[in-house]
């Protein structure tokens, strides 16, 4: 099903061609002057160089084709030479129903089928995922969706960082701590769970840093890992084990998740074959005992350093384990883009990286190696977000704080306890993804808790108020379980407020293909927001219940029914659910 937009440029452009110029001039915008039209055409301006002939003039040819089309209810020329347009209404009306039918509302199916592998969360393990995650977690997850929902098969990567010194220093800690180590059958029956891992590397690498033979004993312990000894290779499985059912636990509070929880170590046999194979192509040179990679460009406005792939020492790197990791993408799923969720600060790191892969043809020219840096979130004092005691603040803590914040603006609301705490747990949800994606990813902002648990504006709640409002009216009408059903009759619009409505409903189509073409979760609850002032402001206007015209009435119903679909389409897409009352 073709966007609004593309239905009348089709028509403009076959009644510029039927006038003797060349159809591109058809081309059709939303109109930034509500007040006079709904749609513009200004290729009569354009054309007017090339035909030699003044604009107006060219416009007026225009109009004679199309001032008589069913599709307009209005169509005139402005000089100099705007085409304006407004739609009719049941043109309009035609359009939601064949749209409320359609499979995904006739949303374009740019994916067809194509793999795309999508890098986002990167926690280490036996760390707590704390706010620092928040963005790539969400950013990510909501790409996914987009992505998925326009037909891509998306394949989500956790990429955990699971290997290197950490891990030895964390070995060689619970070695001492618990002699019996090497022999237990589970780390549970020695009392090693989550809460005592987090608090071990940190002792540890402190620890490191003043003892050079500890340091020494966990370098050891990491080589023994990297060679995959036993028993620390055992060990590290279980912790490996225990922290991923951690991280599962919490990245499900954020309903986000992952079709791969593959890490830094499941690249790691990659690694020698890869580094060979830039020796041998003449790419890998040593640079000061290390092995380095070019990839300045002739065009290159800023220094770009060569790539470091080998240590002096002969260490690997993350630039090192990252193009493993393609290898290793590129050999089990043959995508067609890869996708890094990460730190706008990282950006000139992955510059080399994708200059690399491609270089040394670790992916295919036409594989699409994407950057999405996140900016900063931002406590109300400007400075990256803390804790009140100056700390890093846990998600899990995030979560319930904001989850208990808005169960207290339930206070005196009489609803079960059950459903109280579910609600706020909803709502919580949504303020938190909405607060952050309706935001530009690359931008820094501020987190401001209060502002996003508000119920008006454009906050989460918000838009699920404007949904539990809608399912109020269908349940009063008997129609709430009835949403997905086809055959409700759309009215051409009798109000103002009825139209723009319908009209916000159309951009649907051209919103999608900007937010899965720019990977743009904001301009989804942008969408959202104007989405949702539409049908409050037409609520206001008309008394859908009390309406005494039934096929008025059936007409309201069936596009605050559209209304609804979309909505809760939208959230799924940023990644929360709507609760049935509030």
């Amino acid at each position: 099903m073709n966007s609004i937009i593309a239905e009348i440029e089709s028509i403009l452009k076959q009644a510029f061609a039927e006038s003797g110029y060349d159809e591109s001039y058809g081309k059709v915008t939303i109109s930034n002057r509500p007040d006079l039209c709904e749609y513009q055409c200004n290729g009569a301006l354009a054309a007017a160089k090339r035909y030699h002939k003044a604009p107006f003039m060219i416009a007026d040819d225009v109009l004679a084709k199309i001032q008589d089309n069913a599709a307009f209810s209005k169509v005139e020329v402005v000089k100099p030479g705007f085409i304006n347009m407004n739609l009719s209404g049941v043109y309009l009306a035609e359009y939601l129903i064949r749209m409320a039918e359609a499979d995904r509302f006739g949303a374009a199916d740019l994916g067809q089928g194509k793999t795309i592998v999508i890098d986002y969360g990167g926690p280490n393990v036996a760390k707590p995922l704390h706010i620092g995650h928040l963005r790539p977690a969400i950013i990510g997850e909501s790409i996914k969706r987009i992505k998925r929902f326009c037909g891509y098969n998306m394949i989500g990567d956790v990429h955990l960082g699971d290997w290197g010194y950490q891990m030895g220093l964390i070995l060689e800690s619970l070695k001492e701590q618990f002699p019996n180590l090497f022999e237990a059958e589970t780390l549970e029956e020695l009392g090693i769970d989550v809460s005592l891992l987090e608090k071990v590397y940190p002792e540890a690498s402190a620890r490191a840093k003043k003892e050079p033979e500890f340091a020494e004993k966990a370098h050891m312990a990491t080589f023994k890992l990297q060679k995959k000894e036993e028993p620390y290779y055992s060990v590290w499985k279980k912790i490996i084990e225990i922290s991923v059912r951690d991280l599962t636990g919490n990245y499900k509070k954020l309903d986000v998740s992952f079709e791969l929880w593959n890490g830094e170590s499941d690249a790691q046999d990659y690694i020698p074959p890869m580094v060979e194979d830039l020796k041998a192509k003449g790419l890998a040179y040593l640079s000061d005992g290390a092995l380095v990679v070019d990839v300045k460009e002739e065009t290159d406005k800023k220094e770009i350093p060569p790539c470091l792939i080998v240590k002096s020492d002969g260490a690997y790197l993350y630039a090192t384990t990252d193009l493993a990791t393609l290898v290793q993408r590129e050999q089990d799923y043959h995508p067609e883009q890869v996708i890094y969720v990460v730190d706008k600060r990282q950006e000139m790191h992955f510059t080399q990286v994708f200059r690399t892969a491609k270089k040394a043809g670790i992916v295919p020219d036409s594989t699409q190696l994407t950057f999405v840096g996140f900016g900063t979130m931002n406590g109300k004092d400007g400075k990256p977000f803390k804790t009140r005691d100056g700390g890093v603040m846990r998600l899990e803590k995030l979560i319930g704080d904001t989850t208990n914040s808005i169960y207290e603006r339930l206070t005196g609301v009489e609803f079960p306890e059950e459903e109280k705490r579910d609600i706020a747990s909803k709502v919580a949800l949504a303020a938190i993804k909405y607060g952050d994606l309706s935001n530009q990813a690359s931008k820094d902002y501020i987190f401001d808790i209060d502002r996003f648990c508000e119920f008006e504006g454009n906050t989460g709640p918000y838009i699920l108020y404007t949904m539990v409002r809608i399912k109020s009216i269908l349940r009063k009408c008997g129609l709430a379980d009835r949403v997905e059903e086809h055959g409700f009759k759309m009215n051409a619009a009798a109000s103002d407020s009825e139209k723009a409505l319908q009209l916000e409903l159309t951009a649907f189509h051209d919103m999608m293909v900007q937010a899965c073409q720019e990977n743009a979760p904001h301009k989804v609850c942008q969408y959202l927001y104007e989405v949702s002032n539409a049908f409050n402001s037409f609520y206001h206007h008309n008394n859908i219940l009390k309406e005494e015209d039934e096929q008025k009435k059936q007409g309201y119903l069936a596009l605050i029914i559209l209304t609804y679909r979309i909505l809760k389409q939208g959230i799924e897409l940023l990644g929360f659910d709507c609760p049935e009352r509030m």
